[in-house]
């Protein structure tokens, strides 16, 4: 039976729903406050839109029900996205696993999406604030006492409260609550860290290597690699923002969070780091600290580490007392910042919680509260890492619910 779908949101999720939808000669309508859908995927990998992965390991994804994942995000799902992405004509330029067009450009994702969207008489009504939404007589009524607009059945596809100025206001979360559901608290992810280590900020521009540890109460809960990026406020670069998700949540619980960060990341231990620089001040007995360090650490990481420790770069390894070779091993191995707070939504590029996983049916998203209700996207309580996996799950959720109310 051809049904009336009502979509808010006009992102990835939804979208990517709509055009599903159609492929079984429904109705669909795009509720979108914004000029133009997509307009947050413009934004996205720096305007290159890095919007899949070859590696779609289950740890990429995280929930505050983890264990509820393997059965959402399944490789049958995952491959119904490369179909999906087969089916509007994207050519990916993948590098080392990484999916983006192959224009290089996040203007062709978008136009890709949109022009699909059309294609199929996808129906879009742009520059519309949604407030509230009611059901009567078996129907939703998206603003009941404006427009009036009505449909069968209603898909949230709002996102998060990342990026506010795309008009991710939280919406979505607002109409959750009025059907019964509860909501996850709403943190910022993959986003930025502050620490309390106010005289480290003359590192702020350094970007280096590095290995870290996200610590909680003294224990290690994630590990990350890559590239690493010091500011005056703490700590940057995708292996940080791929660890502030859980450390959020920690810090809103008070806990204790820090983050061990080592600098030498192929050592490890303490012991190996001094080995590493015996046996380098041996092959170069007449170089200082600072000029054993060379094309290893950039020159002024190596002042601020030395002064915040207190040591002279200016020495040579051999002349260090055991003490000090102590301290340098250590710094060098594990520096320890301890963590205050994250950045703001305005530059989280996600969000975690959202909708819980256990008040929607993981076969098809829909509301356990209340009948043709459907969430996809960044509104349920599923974040993923750096790397295009918070846009796989757009598509994997939005073709999910797209297939199910299209079959009913």
């Amino acid at each position: 039976m051809k049904k009336k779908v009502l979509i808010i949101g006009g992102g990835v999720a939804g979208l990517t729903a709509a055009i599903t939808l159609r492929k079984n000669n429904h109705e669909v309508w795009i509720l979108e406050r914004n000029d133009r859908p997509l307009k947050k995927l413009l934004l996205t990998g720096n305007g290159k839109c890095n919007y899949w992965n070859q590696d779609q390991a289950i740890t990429h994804y995280h929930s505050t029900t983890e264990e509820l994942l393997p059965e959402l995000i399944t490789s049958t799902r995952q491959q119904a996205v490369l179909d999906f992405f087969d089916s509007i004509g994207i050519i990916p330029r993948i590098k080392n696993g990484y999916y983006y067009p192959f224009s290089n450009q996040a203007s062709s994702m978008v136009e890709s999406l949109y022009l699909s969207a059309i294609d199929q008489g996808v129906n879009m009504l742009t520059n519309l604030f949604v407030e509230d939404v009611i059901v009567q007589d078996n129907q939703f009524i998206v603003n009941p006492m404006k427009e009036k607009i009505t449909g069968d059945s209603l898909i949230v596809a709002t996102g998060s409260m990342a990026y506010p100025k795309t008009g991710s206001d939280g919406m979505g979360y607002k109409i959750a609550k009025s059907f019964g559901h509860h909501i996850v608290p709403v943190m910022p992810a993959l986003v930025q860290l502050k620490m309390k280590e106010s005289d480290l900020k003359d590192w702020k521009g350094i970007r280096c290597e590095a290995r870290l540890e996200s610590l909680v109460n003294g224990k290690v809960i994630q590990e990350e690699s890559g590239e690493l990026q010091l500011t005056e406020y703490g700590i940057s670069g995708i292996c940080t923002l791929n660890i502030s998700s859980k450390l959020a949540r920690s810090l809103a619980t008070g806990d204790k969070v820090e983050v061990a960060i080592h600098f030498l990341p192929w050592l490890s231990t303490k012991q190996e780091v001094e080995t590493y620089l015996e046996n380098r001040a041996c092959l170069f007995p007449n170089r200082t600290l600072e000029e054993l360090l060379e094309t290893i650490l950039p020159y002024k990481l190596v002042h601020v580490l030395f002064n915040h420790y207190k040591v002279d770069f200016k020495k040579k390894w051999h002349t260090l007392t055991q003490q000090e070779k102590d301290t340098v091993s250590g710094f060098l191995f594990c520096h320890v910042v301890e963590i205050v707070g994250t950045n703001s939504f305005d530059q989280s590029q996600v969000c975690s919680g959202g909708v819980p996983l256990t008040e929607v049916h993981l076969e098809t998203l829909e509301s356990k509260y209340q009948k043709n209700l459907y969430f996809v996207g960044e509104v349920l309580d599923v974040n993923g890492d750096c790397g295009g996996y918070n846009l796989g799950f757009a598509f994997l959720s939005g073709i999910l619910v797209g297939k199910k109310v299209g079959n009913d």
